[in-house]
């Protein structure tokens, strides 16, 4: 939903840097992008040192404050808005599931007045990271659905491998952290260049007499 790609790079690498090590190079920082914040730094640190509680907890805390110095940079993508409330109008219910800590996730929904829009929500530092399918699995049990009446919208790799994980369908976006070719291949059913392209695979509920799914899509 929010373009944040940017900053998070520049705040891992200050983190990295303020902890006397070599900043990650952009795509690595990129190509972590959707695991928890643990996870991250712990496949970015490429020194004998990885195995150290304490220099990541000290990577986490920097990155957390470089972050936040940095987060009113950051904007939702276009059309995010509007789809996502097209969506609700449709009768879908809307969830997140999210790399970012509870708190961070609370911050964005707050600043972009997102709260009415979802009905669950799942943070990393809730449950297990992606591509594990807890996230998913979890969101499905609170609202009482299956998976075949379950998508995932997701900009990253980790996003279609939870999906595919908790055997439900994926969408993915061209316009974050993975290419289109990547999506496809981790498994998205489809990828689409703008968030408002989304409408197209979600019909009106109640004109198209569905359960919340993913309609099919040729």
């Amino acid at each position: 939903m929010t373009d944040s790609h940017g900053i998070i790079v520049q705040a891992m690498q200050a983190a990295f840097q303020q902890a006397g090590l070599n900043a990650p190079e952009h795509q690595a920082v990129c190509d972590i992008i959707g695991l928890s914040l643990t996870q991250a730094i712990r496949r970015l640190i490429v020194t004998d040192q990885s195995n150290k509680p304490a220099l990541q907890q000290h990577i986490a805390e920097a990155y957390r404050q470089h972050y936040i110095l940095l987060e009113d940079q950051v904007e939702l993508f276009p059309h995010v808005r509007q789809t996502l409330e097209r969506l609700r109008a449709s009768g879908y219910w809307l969830g997140v599931v999210t790399g970012k800590s509870k708190a961070g996730l609370k911050r964005v929904l707050q600043r972009f007045d997102l709260n009415d829009l979802f009905y669950v929500l799942r943070t990393a530092d809730c449950t297990h990271s992606k591509p594990h399918p807890a996230m998913v699995l979890e969101c499905m049990q609170e609202l009482g659905i299956t998976a075949e009446q379950t998508c995932v919208v997701g900009d990253a790799v980790f996003d279609i491998q939870m999906a595919k994980a908790a055997s439900v369908q994926a969408l993915g976006v061209s316009f974050g952290v993975a290419s289109s070719t990547e999506l496809m291949q981790a498994g998205a059913s489809h990828v689409v260049t703008d968030f408002s392209d989304l409408l197209n695979f979600f019909p009106h509920l109640q004109d198209a007499s569905l359960s919340p799914t993913m309609a099919d899509h040729t």
